[in-house]
């Protein structure tokens, strides 16, 4: 299902601070500039009914999850609310194979060989590349020399429309978008402005 929701737009939108009153305005807003993949970090306001609202409201082919995913009991919680996807910031192979028994699509964050072998053989269906301030594109090049080429590796920190180009050229196959693509407070038309100058740039890149 990640696989499948990523082919139209390997972007990631990462709702962090998103508030449940305005999460839908924005996702619709995502939605309508090809965005498949929303996640709603769970150290967010309220982040499970956010999650809830979204995972009723959305088309089938878009792909609701949580992000900061820490604990087998987190997963849990995710999944009742109707997330798909889990999204962490390390390699916990403990939380990876939690989610993958429970039928959920899940990537966790890794910035060494070490972390993405072990996340891998977990069951991990991609590879967060986090922080991407520090997982460079010299460094990206280096990993997917290593690591099946079938993975996707997708930068997270930091990433902006004009940064993204080296991290494509040296094999990040996505990335995961942040605070230049939403911050709380922002309106949904905002947040539309910006989602397509992501889109436009991976396009085009």
């Amino acid at each position: 299902m990640l696989h499948q929701a990523l082919q139209q737009l390997p972007l990631v939108a990462i709702l962090r601070g998103v508030q449940p009153d305005d999460v839908e305005a924005v996702a619709d807003s995502l939605y309508h500039e090809g965005f498949r993949v929303i996640e709603v970090p769970l150290n967010s306001p309220q982040a499970l009914e956010s999650i809830a609202r979204l995972a009723r409201r959305m088309p089938a082919d878009a792909l609701i999850g949580a992000g900061t995913v820490l604990s087998a009991d987190a997963v849990r919680d995710v999944q009742v609310a109707g997330g798909r996807l889990i999204v962490m910031p390390h390699a916990d192979v403990a939380v990876i194979r939690v989610a993958k028994a429970r039928g959920m699509a899940c990537v966790p964050g890794a910035a060494t060989p070490t972390e993405a072998f072990a996340a891998l053989q977990a069951g991990a269906d991609a590879l967060k590349l986090f922080p991407a301030e520090l997982v460079t594109p010299p460094v990206v090049k280096a990993m997917r020399a290593v690591l099946p080429r079938e993975l996707k590796l997708l930068p997270v920190g930091g990433i902006t429309p004009d940064t993204m180009a080296p991290y494509r050229k040296a094999g990040a196959a996505g990335f995961g978008l942040g605070s230049a693509l939403y911050a709380p407070g922002m309106t949904a038309d905002e947040v539309g402005r910006r989602a397509r100058a992501f889109a436009e740039a991976w396009q085009h890149g």
